[in-house]
């Protein structure tokens, strides 16, 4: 088996080092000894977009906004889904994740990022989300392994009551919000109700078929 090359690292702010690793054809994102994604398993991220496209059936000219460029799975099937008008935004906070997209796993974003729909913003999610009311359609979260802060601590802001009013705040009437994680969690769920969401469970496999690690996914609606 060929070995794992190191292709970049960069420091996050909470003192944890970031690494692209690369095996023949095969990626892999690390946060510590944590990997975060390999691009053999992108089914639970493309579900992320799939879900929130099928809960907006028949809109036209959607705002999406998607927290977490990650390996680009997620874009990807949101741009297969959406229709010419859709306008899709990425808030990414780490430059060096764009940068890898742009370099080095040019090949596994197979030109996305070149969309005419696509703005990539290298910002934080949350403050993107509470910049204008009712300005999106759609918000995709993908940037932790769950409701919890494991890459950004300040990413426990997000999944609270505070954050989640103003997800709700953010979106459109009828609006869609789904959320990626590693595992379920109960009191996550018990907070988007409380905060107006109808809610939806879906557990989805790593790989998108019957076998591989189960992930959940969250459909909320306004």
């Amino acid at each position: 088996m060929l070995p794992w090359v190191r292709l970049g690292a960069v420091e996050t702010e909470d003192g944890v080092e970031l690494r692209l690793m690369r095996r023949g054809a095969e990626f892999s994102i690390m946060l510590g000894t944590n990997e975060l994604m390999n691009s053999r398993l992108s089914g639970s991220e493309e579900a992320l977009a799939t879900l929130a496209t099928a809960a907006l059936a028949g809109r036209p000219q959607v705002k999406m906004l998607i927290g977490g460029l990650g390996m680009g799975f997620t874009l990807r099937a949101a741009l297969k889904a959406l229709d010419d008008g859709a306008r899709v935004t990425v808030a990414e906070l780490m430059p060096a994740v764009v940068e890898w997209a742009r370099g080095p796993m040019a090949e596994v974003f197979g030109g996305c990022l070149g969309d005419p729909r696509v703005t990539v913003r290298e910002e934080d999610v949350g403050v993107v989300i509470r910049a204008a009311a009712r300005s999106w359609d759609a918000i995709l979260l993908d940037v932790d392994n769950g409701p919890e802060g494991l890459t950004r601590q300040g990413n426990d802001a997000l999944y609270s009551a505070a954050g989640l009013g103003a997800t709700w705040q953010a979106l459109r009437p009828g609006g869609v919000f789904t959320v990626w994680s590693s595992t379920p969690d109960p009191a996550f769920t018990r907070r988007l109700k409380k905060a107006g969401f109808s809610v939806e469970e879906v557990p989805t496999r790593a790989n998108g078929k019957k076998r591989g690690a189960r992930h959940m996914i969250w459909v909320a609606r306004k």
